[in-house]
């Protein structure tokens, strides 16, 4: 990869590495499994940016790559995940440390949406980060009528659990 795809790479994913830190909140439950899935989504990316043509805004082709590292990653039954030693990345990011306590009121929330299945907890995601259902559903590949109805069944299942 040329030296200004790395940086034009380094750069978007520093804007946006946010999004990486919401999914790892997300599909982990404690530290170290949100540092290995930041991690191995930060690999996935950077294997698969070469092949990113720009149709599509970085932030929604993050989402899709790290959303899909995320549910085929925590699928697996086994937690191990085979990743790469950070250090042998020939570039460096600038990582914000994540501050669990800027979402602490929001646990109960995560808790109920630790409950979902995959499929479920990706929509919830991308509909809590204000994605319209078009984008929803490009994203995960589903029609714009499922992720509605999906959404609406979602949010009574997510009412009940929190208000049992």
């Amino acid at each position: 990869m040329n030296k200004e795809l790395e940086h034009q790479f380094v750069k978007n994913l520093e804007k946006h590495q946010n999004i990486a830190h919401k999914i790892c909140r997300i599909y982990t439950h404690d530290q170290e499994s949100h540092n290995d899935l930041f991690q191995e989504i930060t690999i996935q990316l950077w294997k698969a940016y070469p092949k990113f043509r720009g149709d599509a805004k970085f932030s929604t082709w993050m989402y899709r790559v790290a959303l899909n590292t995320a549910i085929t990653l925590y699928r697996k039954k086994k937690r191990s995940i085979k990743t790469q030693d950070y250090d042998s990345v020939h570039f460096k990011i600038k990582a914000e440390p994540y501050d669990d306590e800027i979402e602490k009121h929001l646990k109960l929330m995560y808790d109920a949406i630790r409950e979902l299945n995959d499929i479920d907890k990706a929509l919830v995601f991308l509909y809590l980060e204000d994605k319209n259902y078009s984008e929803i559903s490009e994203t995960l590949g589903i029609s714009e009528v499922n992720a509605r109805v999906r959404m609406n069944r979602i949010k009574t299942k997510l009412k009940n659990i929190i208000n049992p």
